[in-house]
Parts: structure tokens; sequence; C-alpha cells
């Protein structure tokens, strides 16, 4: 595989309520991918298959291990997807709200990395006219 990366986005999400470290990671990831808009790669290739692309995604949460990777890769809406998680984010003390789903007082930080990638073996660059 000729992997060549194209976009490195970062983002951030925040489960207040409920300590759900899986939100809190989709959350993350839908932040990255809103500032994200695919057009200059898309335009470059011969194809519109956006199946085609590659995406790396990195969680970095407290309790990675309660992270569904299932449900923070549905998050993005193409592409050939791969997660990895990792101990980081932030706990952030705050109120336990028992009325809004706490079972603590934390509030749960992730951080998200996305890495759009293309295989060039598989593309065809366009050229210009």
């Amino acid at each position: 595989m000729n992997k060549r990366r194209y976009i490195i986005e970062m983002g951030t999400g925040v489960e207040q309520h409920g300590q759900d470290v899986t939100e809190a990671a989709v959350k993350a990831v839908k932040d990255t991918i809103s500032r994200v808009c695919l057009i200059g790669l898309i335009e470059m290739i011969e194809r519109n298959d956006r199946d085609d692309t590659l995406l790396d995604i990195l969680i970095s949460c407290p309790y990675p291990e309660r992270v569904n990777t299932d449900k923070v890769l549905q998050a993005l809406p193409f592409g050939k997807k791969a997660i990895k998680v990792v101990e980081g984010g932030m706990i952030v003390r705050g109120h336990n709200a028992l009325d809004m789903g706490d079972k603590t007082d934390e509030i749960i930080v992730a951080n998200a990395a996305v890495t759009v990638s293309v295989d060039l073996d598989t593309i065809t660059l366009r050229t210009t006219k």
C-alpha cells in the first residue's frame, strides 16, 4: 500500500453528565470532522468513491477500556476506518446530578485526531486541463 496522508484534524468532546466515555469520544470525532471538507482531495482523484478514503482515528480519554469503538466509528460517514484508543483526555470534577444520569461528579473529556489518507496505488490523479 502506498498510503499518503492529506488531512490531520483534532477535536474535543465533553460528556458533562452520565460519565459515558464513548459519548465523549463520539463528540470528539464529530467535533473533528465538523471542520474538514475533502473537496480538494476529491477533486484531485479520478473517482469520487469516498469509501476508498482511509481514516485513522486516535482517541485519547480516561478509561479507554470502556470505549465502544464500533459506536465511535459510526460517527464517520464513510471511509475505511481504523481506530486506536489510548489513556489520556481529562477528568474534571463537576456536579453529581442524579436526575441527569450521573453516577459520580466526573466530567469526561476526550480528544480525537482523525487522519485522512488515500492509497495512491488504488487511485488516479486528475491531470490539469
